[in-house]
């Protein structure tokens, strides 16, 4: 089924080779020609475009890898004052460097699937659900990244987590890391539960000498990898550090994410309006600047950072206190990566995978998680729909986004067969779950047809995508809000089951 799948949506990816790029295109290639040309000193230094080199070392390193295959495609990709170059070889080169670099993201569901019970769910349904995720599809074959071989190395961490290999576990999710910095929003939960279950091996009353001797083989891994990492720039880390975590820019993305900051700078904007000031957007951006709001008090990094703690912490003391099992951890996972993107600073929109590939695994687990995934997969994708915004891509990513629900939908009511409290609901959702689903449909007719017809394309431009992200927004806190309430009922809930069992 994986080798299937996976050659099925190549297939589909290889389609999408003259789609639309984004800026990201050029990135990557900037990182290509940086990598190959410069010497490893200058790397994080160069700044000949505005597109600098932001990501850990291990991606740099990926990037110069990548680099010699370039020189076969087309050498003049590699020059680092060619700016905004796409050749037709180029886009070639760099749009199959993303389909080939994807097998790692199919061993990572290979691994998973492995690590789980045997069953038909796991073996059919799962792996569908994750290679043929519409979100990563869009992302990375469309507007163009290299999501898909970081999500597969979070995939084996988490395989080695659920096999109980936590070493292995730790090594892959450092590597992780040093991939791509953002993943650190799930650190939390990694360290909570390897504390735990590795270093006290589940005995809060184990024998020092071997808490110690646990701790230190794990954090030896860890920082193993962190040295091997960062030595190469060891005269630079400071400058490394200050690509990676540009605190000066905007609270939100230029396309706002949808999480707490959405609405809130949707509030702001409409009491921006009430007051007769134009001010667009003053509170995002992309690059380096300066940010405020119109106004609603402005919201400083540091308040992002302790929000996004106060709202884990419930989750982490939780985690401790659970019994040993890989899908608690990965329960607490999914929360840590919705209250990040939630709350956290400078959030893109396509963080929201960090919370909806996980969650695929869990969904055919239980009912609720089930439902829960449901809505935030539909949602959530939709979230990304602003990324793609040529008009010529409306079939596409419409497409994608209705085919994936459809099978998702589907398959996990099939798993289920739970009866539904009313005929004219979703699979599995209840009346008002599926009305929140359903509101997409008024959220797409608007931001397409109504909003011209109405004339508010001249003097409200920006609504449109406000409206996306706000009720978005809306549909990813109630699922957080849920499965939150969920997870720390969690041992109250199996011990239910339990009892009932027994009887």
């Amino acid at each position: 089924m994986i080798i299937a799948t996976t050659l099925l949506t190549s297939c589909a990816k290889l389609l999408l080779i003259p789609a639309y790029r984004s800026t990201d295109f050029e990135v990557h290639r900037n990182w290509l020609a940086i990598t190959h040309s410069l010497p490893i000193k200058k790397w994080y230094y160069e700044d000949t475009s505005e597109w600098t080199l932001d990501y850990p070392p291990f991606f740099a390193w990926f990037e110069c890898f990548l680099s010699y295959f370039a020189t076969l495609f087309d050498k003049n990709m590699l020059v680092v004052d060619n700016l905004n170059y796409s050749s037709e070889k180029t886009v070639l080169f760099q749009r199959l460097s993303v389909i080939l670099t994807d097998l790692v993201y199919a061993y990572g569901v290979h691994r998973v699937s492995e690590a789980l019970p045997k069953s038909w769910k796991k073996d059919v349904v799962l792996p569908i659900l994750l290679l043929t995720n519409c979100g990563l599809i869009m992302v990375d074959h469309i507007h163009f990244q290299y999501n898909g071989i970081m999500y597969g190395i979070m995939l084996i961490s988490i395989a080695f987590m659920l096999k109980e290999q936590f070493n292995l576990a730790a090594f892959w999710f450092a590597v992780l890391l040093n991939m791509k910095h953002i993943y650190v929003y799930l650190a939390p939960a990694y360290f909570i539960y390897l504390l735990r279950h590795c270093c006290f091996n589940g005995e809060t009353s184990l024998k020092a000498k071997t808490f110690i001797g646990n701790f230190l083989q794990l954090g030896g891994i860890v920082i193993g990898i962190f040295a091997v990492s960062f030595l190469p720039f060891a005269n630079d880390i400071p400058q490394v550090l200050s690509r990676l975590f540009p605190f000066k820019r905007g609270l939100s993305h230029a396309y706002w994410a949808p999480n707490v900051w959405a609405v809130y700078n949707t509030f702001d904007k409409v009491a921006a309006i009430f007051k007769g000031n134009s001010n667009s957007a003053a509170m995002t951006g992309g690059l380096v600047q300066e940010f405020s709001h119109t106004v609603l008090p402005s919201v400083s990094p540091l308040m992002t950072m302790l929000l996004t703690v106060l709202f884990m912490m419930p989750a982490i003391v939780k985690l401790w206190f659970l019994n040993k099992s890989g899908l608690h951890f990965l329960r607490c996972l999914v929360l840590c990566g919705l209250t990040s993107f939630l709350f956290g600073w400078h959030v893109h929109e396509k963080a929201i995978l960090m919370a909806i590939i996980p969650m695929s695994i869990l969904s055919i687990m239980e009912p609720t998680e089930a439902k829960l995934f449901l809505i935030l997969s539909t949602i959530g994708h939709y979230s990304l729909f602003p990324l793609l915004y040529p008009q010529s891509l409306i079939f596409t990513k419409t497409l994608f986004l209705i085919l994936y629900s459809i099978y998702s939908f589907y398959s996990l009511y099939k798993i289920n067969q739970t009866k539904a409290t009313c005929k004219y609901t979703l699979p599995l959702l209840n009346i008002f779950e599926s009305l929140l689903v359903l509101g997409l449909v008024a959220v797409f007719a608007y931001e397409q047809i109504i909003h011209k017809l109405l004339g508010f394309d001249k003097k409200w431009p920006f609504l449109p995508l406000m409206l996306t992200s706000f009720y978005c927004a809306l549909g990813i806190m109630y699922c957080w809000g849920k499965y939150y309430v969920y997870f720390l009922r969690m041992e109250h809930l199996f011990v239910g089951k339990t009892k009932k069992k027994n009887k």
